[in-house]
């Protein structure tokens, strides 16, 4: 009988060939996603990530390249060397790397911001669902470098193109240089180039470095392999979609036209002992049920019926040894390595004692980031119950991955859950793989308490979608670990900087609003819209590092700018007036706005004037920074901290999209207070529209053409966006941005602000009535927006929530500073879109009607922007 390769099925339907060392196809096997830069997935069998697999083999696989790596160093230097694993799928692989070395101290990045935890660097994987890696290591020192620097240890699963870890070294090699690094990896796959460019690197920054890995091999991708995978997935898909019957009877015909009888694979092979009948022609997508009636996948929303007598959940006190932290999120010395191997014993003997005598087959369940934990667990487990049960080990994973039936096929089932540790880019799908259908008699859940939500234990989380599937369910919770506040002495320059304001910088008048931003104006940041976008999809830069060409606007478009002016003045007016009448009754008498820059600045001059105006008071009004992943200007902070009272600050925007923004600063404002240790900001954003629901404190929650969202730094005082760049500013620096002088002639900013405060009058009973009502109303953020996005990342094809722009001015940010993709919008919406589809016309960009959006229009970035996805007219291709 033929064993089966667990790429085969992917293989023979797109030409991908993987070859190397003959161990390459007991490691790795194929499987195909949803990813615009990758189509293809290797899916390693010794990872403990997608395919259960024998703890005992995971953590071998690991331990076994710490050891040479040991011998490669030396006693002496191995001791001295710190180990850097890599978020999501290599925390595990590289903490059991550092074990082999025995005494080396071990990190991992994460994509989880901890609150008091400043970052000590962080980089971009361009190919990875989720790019960006945080470095939060609590002892500052472990990554230090310099003369007596110790060697540094990168781990990552797979060595592919090498993007990711020389990206890693470069970024710290600028702040903390070495002499020495090792790559550690289970595979290298790289291409002769790719080997000649990592000589090149090496020599280029005067350090050694070694690569260690288990099995090298490359994969061998024929042309138009990218668009053939996604026509795949896609095809999968639609017939996933199909009514139970259907699909089914589709795929028993597939198989029956196969030639060969094929067997599965044995060992670590990709099925892992699943059982077909979990999930007969189905995969990742289908919403039905199987004969039997249990759910081999499900979609996202699946509602899928569980079982009527689901398997009961069993809660297990662990007995986790105080002060040890649940994985290298933070740091992992060899005390704490210490301390958790004398624990292990103990907290195996409580899961077996849970567990009782009669599950044979049990399958411990990681989560994500938190991989070594329940790896050890696993392991530990291992040797309590003996050789008569077979115990298995992977996680869950946010990454989207298409799961297809076949033994040739590396993902044969998926569970779908709802995100249960409240992540910081918003909620999500999650997934288990090859879990469903796989003859677990008990699975052992093990999580961090950050995890611990009512996410997990909802109808639809994780712990149900498992219950269906197997007779047990055990939730072990490891504590997670938090740093002690131990913030380092900051030395205050002895003067911070003063805000900036016009005319000198900034065409508002000097008491209208201070900037606090450095004058960047003869500093070349400007970069044509295509190779930015290119540059921050592909993770070469991040979106803050550099400016779009600022858009000059044809005759045409200015003039429907004021006419969109004329028509909406009274409408702006009356939310002006009814958000500053909020702030004032709920935050006043005195408040001190601090306005986003730069789509909010408009609105606080807007409110200032209606506070002066209505009331006579002259409130004080400043601008600041905030840059998505980076956080809020600290600095900034620490001016206003040091001139006003934080509790008196009321942080101003725009308005709200899909409330990324509002998370962010609510992290951002966090971590100051913890690593500061200056308090009393409230991260509470006073907007002029809340179309996504996200925030309590606005004019209205309709989603309108607001003017000034038309045009870009000519209704913003002539400044430009904001500017965050590692070597134009420091950390006692506040960020930076332009002032576009030499555009005077097209500044409308004084213009709208005169048509809007002319009709505060006309409006004051309008404001009163509805401050009045809100006041009285329950405002609490339904984050209705978020989960709209959400929905048309997944209907759309797109899978990041970041490429999609909801409401009119974000839709319209897209067309003046991105490449968009297409433009949705709702049916019958009118006036407010005139000067969206006359942007859309003029870039080529196509604009799709349809019903049932909660916004008047969505703007949608290019999921796989290259500068070859554009024709040859330069405009944007639908579906390139």
């Amino acid at each position: 009988m033929d064993v089966v390769w667990s790429g085969d099925w992917v293989a023979e339907r797109l030409g991908v060939a993987l070859e190397g060392d003959g161990e390459l196809r007991e490691l790795l096997g194929l499987a195909l996603r949803r990813n615009p830069k990758r189509a293809h997935l290797l899916v390693s069998n010794v990872l403990g990530k997608h395919v259960p697999q024998e703890p005992a083999v995971v953590y071998g696989a690991g331990y076994g390249l710490g050891e040479r790596v040991r011998a490669l160093l030396g006693a002496e230097e191995a001791r001295r060397a710190v180990v850097l694993g890599y978020a999501e799928t290599a925390t595990g692989l590289g903490h059991a790397v550092a074990d082999g070395l025995r005494d080396a101290p071990y990190l991992h990045s994460t994509r989880r911001p901890v609150a008091g935890v400043a970052p000590a660097g962080g980089f971009e994987e361009a190919h990875s669902h989720a790019t960006s890696h945080l470095l939060l290591p609590e002892d500052p020192e472990l990554l230090a470098g310099g003369a007596e620097a110790s060697t540094l240890v990168l781990v990552d699963d797979e060595f592919s193109t090498g993007n990711t870890v020389l990206n890693t070294i470069r970024a710290l090699h600028e702040s903390h240089p070495r002499e020495r690094y090792v790559i550690v990896a289970l595979v290298d796959m790289r291409s002769p180039a790719d080997r000649d460019r990592l000589t090149a690197f090496a020599t280029e920054i005067g350090a050694r470095v070694d690569l260690v890995t288990r099995a090298a091999g490359t994969v061998s991708l024929p042309d138009g392999v990218l668009e053939r995978g996604q026509a795949l997935v896609a095809e999968r898909e639609a017939e996933q979609a199909s009514p139970p019957g259907q699909a089914e009877q589709a795929a028993r015909a597939g198989r029956a036209g196969r030639a060969q009888t094929r067997a599965r694979a044995g060992g670590a092979g990709a099925d892992a002992g699943a059982d077909p009948s979990a999930g007969v022609g189905r995969a990742a997508g289908d919403s039905g049920e199987t004969p039997e009636g249990r759910i081999a996948g499900g979609a996202a929303g699946d509602s899928g019926r569980t079982p009527e007598a689901p398997a009961p959940l069993t809660r297990v006190d662990l007995g986790w040894p105080a002060g040890v932290p649940d994985g290298g999120r933070h740091g992992f010395t060899p005390a704490h390595r210490a301390a958790l191997e004398e624990a292990l014993p103990g907290m195996a003997e409580r899961i077996a004692a849970a567990l009782g005598p009669e599950p044979r087959r049990i399958l411990v369940l990681g989560f994500e980031e938190l991989m070594y934990a329940p790896l050890r667990l696993g392991t530990a487990l291992e040797e309590t119950l003996g050789a008569d049960t077979d115990v298995r080990y992977s996680t869950t994973t946010r990454s989207p991955v298409l799961a297809v039936d076949d033994p040739g096929y590396a993902i044969r089932t998926r569970l779908v859950f709802p995100a249960h540790d409240a992540p910081a880019d918003g909620p999500g799908d999650r997934f288990a793989y090859n879990v469903a259908g796989a003859g677990f008699d008990a699975v052992v859940a093990v999580v961090d308490s950050a995890a611990d939500t009512p996410e997990l234990h909802a109808p639809d989380g994780l712990l149900a979608r498992l219950a269906a599937h197997t007779g047990r369910v055990l939730l072990a919770v490891v504590p997670s670990y938090t740093p002690r506040p131990t913030p380092a002495p900051h030395q205050e320059p002895s003067v911070l900087p003063e805000p900036l304001r016009g005319p000198a910088f900034s065409s508002y008048a000097p008491e209208d609003v201070g900037w606090l931003l450095q004058d960047l104006s003869d500093t070349r940041l400007e970069a044509p819209t295509e190779e930015r976008e290119e540059a921050i999809q592909s993770g070469g830069a991040h979106y803050a590092e550099s400016l779009p060409v600022e858009y000059q606007p044809s005759a045409a478009y200015q003039a429907l700018f004021t006419a969109a002016l004329d028509a909406s003045a009274a409408r702006i007016a009356r939310a002006v007036g009814t958000v500053t009448e909020t702030v004032l009754a709920e935050r006043g008498p005195r408040p001190v706005l601090v306005s986003l820059a730069r789509a909010g600045t408009p609105v606080g001059v807007l409110m200032r004037h209606w506070a002066r105006h209505r009331h006579g008071l002259d409130l004080p009004h400043y601008a600041v920074s905030i840059v998505r992943g980076r956080g809020i200007d600290a600095t900034a902070l620490r001016w206003l901290a040091a001139h006003h009272d934080p509790a008196d600050v009321v942080f101003v925007d725009g308005w709200t999209g899909k409330g990324a923004i509002t998370r962010e600063l609510a992290a951002a404002i966090s971590a100051f207070e913890e690593s500061s240790g200056i308090s009393g900001f409230d991260p509470e954003i006073a907007v002029l529209a809340d179309p996504g629901g996200c925030v309590r404190t606005y004019g209205t929650r309709e989603d309108f053409l607001i003017p000034s969202a038309c045009l870009n730094s000519t209704v913003s005082g002539l400044i430009s966006r904001t500017v965050l760049r590692a070597d134009l500013v420091g950390p006692d620096d506040f960020h930076g941005a332009k002032f576009y002088r030499e555009l005077a002639e097209a500044d409308v900013s004084g213009d709208f602000l005169a048509a809007v405060s002319a009709r505060f009058d006309e409006v004051a009973d309008e404001v009163d009535a509805a401050a009045k009502e809100l006041s009285a109303a329950d405002r609490a953020p339904t984050w209705e927006g978020w989960a709209a996005v959400e929905r048309i990342s997944e209907e759309y094809g797109i899978h990041d929530v970041n490429l999609v722009k909801p409401g009119v001015g974000e839709t319209t940010r897209v067309l003046l500073r991105r490449v968009p993709w297409m433009i949705l919008a709702r049916r019958g919406a009118g006036a407010d879109l005139q000067h969206i589809r006359l942007l859309a016309e003029q870039r080529g960009v196509p604009v799709e009607e349809v019903d049932d959006l909660p916004y008047s229009c969505v703007g949608l970035i290019h999921p796989r922007y290259t500068r070859g996805a554009t024709g040859a007219d330069g405009k944007a291709v639908q579906g390139a």
